[in-house]
């Protein structure tokens, strides 16, 4: 019987994956001054172990000021690149791709952590203001957070070169700019929080400059031969958002730069007042099927894909290049594992893990 594409390797530039199976970043907050520890090395080392082909870092953000919360991981200053190179080298080690997410929270900055509460944290009390295209808060009653002028846009720019050098220099093969869920970059591209005005405003062409601005800097600090994913929040879930059909134009520009190698399409998270209709297995699926087919780039299809069957449908009928699985995979490290017994595929086992084959 053929291999099912869930588990054939994947090529991307001068980058192979054991599988397609991919590890969705996932924040953890626990870094201290953005700077990880043996936590997060035993998170991502168990998932790498656990079979899956490539394995992303979470959110790991460009600038203090970019954080989610306190406890986010960052790549902005030399003492976070141990840690970020003992994280490479442990996927690594385990079989699978090192993978980084690269980031800026922007009008979501200067948060508490989920577990508590995950409300902003005001500058009196040991936040920070957050920068965002526009003077418009995230939640009502929060500071208002500070528009970048043009010089400043081009500072963050360069922040996630200089973050995406260090990427390159601790050993991760693949790297991801994080432009969906609200954050900086996805909020420059929806009309709900840039009502800009300049050459970083108006329509989708000038909302859209600093994701490609940023996309060119990045390539600049990245390798040519490695690849580089770009997340997308592919509609806005509300009126007056943004929609697919601008992500689907947003991804052709990215394909026709020829800088990027896949979109990772996910949806949601510019408003508290977003309304998805539906939330069910695969919901997003229809972006990455979308977005593949009419802008011609690779993708990768998220969001409560939870069934080895389910995700080796997605790949076998052509509706995504790659599955990124999130709260499956925190749930259990070895789903991978136990989706290739469920589709009668030969488990890729580390040797001293040889004896879980039952």
């Amino acid at each position: 019987m053929t291999t099912p594409l869930l588990f054939q390797p994947i090529e991307f530039r001068s980058v192979t994956a054991r599988n397609r199976i991919v590890v969705a970043p996932m924040c953890q907050y626990s870094a201290t001054d953005g700077l990880g520890a043996d936590w997060h090395i035993q998170h991502l080392g168990a998932r790498a172990a656990g079979g899956a082909g490539v394995v992303m870092v979470e959110a790991t953000h460009v600038s203090a000021i970019g954080r989610i919360t306190p406890g986010c991981l960052g790549a902005y200053n030399d003492e976070h690149r141990k840690l970020l190179t003992r994280l490479a080298a442990i996927i690594t080690k385990c079989g699978a791709v090192p993978a980084i997410q690269i980031a800026h929270a922007g009008r979501k900055a200067s948060c508490n952590v989920p577990w508590e509460g995950g409300k902003p944290i005001m500058p009196q009390d040991g936040g920070w203001v957050p920068v965002a295209p526009s003077p418009i808060p995230m939640i009502a009653g929060s500071v208002d957070p500070h528009p970048l002028s043009a010089a400043e846009v081009g500072d963050v720019a360069n922040q996630f070169a200089a973050s995406a050098r260090m990427a390159y220099e601790a050993g991760f093969k693949i790297v991801e700019l994080h432009a969906a869920h609200g954050y900086l970059a996805h909020s420059f591209l929806s009309p709900v929080s840039n009502h800009r005005n300049d050459q970083y405003g108006g329509d989708l062409a000038g909302r859209s400059r600093f994701l490609m601005e940023t996309v060119e800097a990045v390539r600049g600090a990245w390798p040519a031969d490695l690849p580089l994913w770009v997340r997308l929040s592919c509609t806005d879930w509300m009126p007056n958002g943004l929609t697919l059909a601008d992500q689907i134009d947003t991804a052709k520009r990215l394909k026709a730069t020829g800088l990027v190698d896949l979109i990772d399409c996910s949806s949601g998270g510019v408003s508290m007042e977003q309304t998805i209709p539906s939330l069910h297995p695969g919901y997003q699926v229809p972006f990455a099927d979308a977005i593949r087919r009419e802008a011609g780039i690779a993708t990768g299809a998220v969001g409560m894909i939870t069934e080895a069957t389910h995700a080796a449908e997605i790949l076998a009928n052509g509706r995504a290049d790659v599955v990124l699985l999130a709260r499956t995979l925190l749930a259990d490290p070895a789903w991978p594992l136990r989706a290739a017994k469920t589709l009668g595929v030969k488990p890729d086992l580390l040797p001293q893990y040889l004896r879980a084959v039952l």
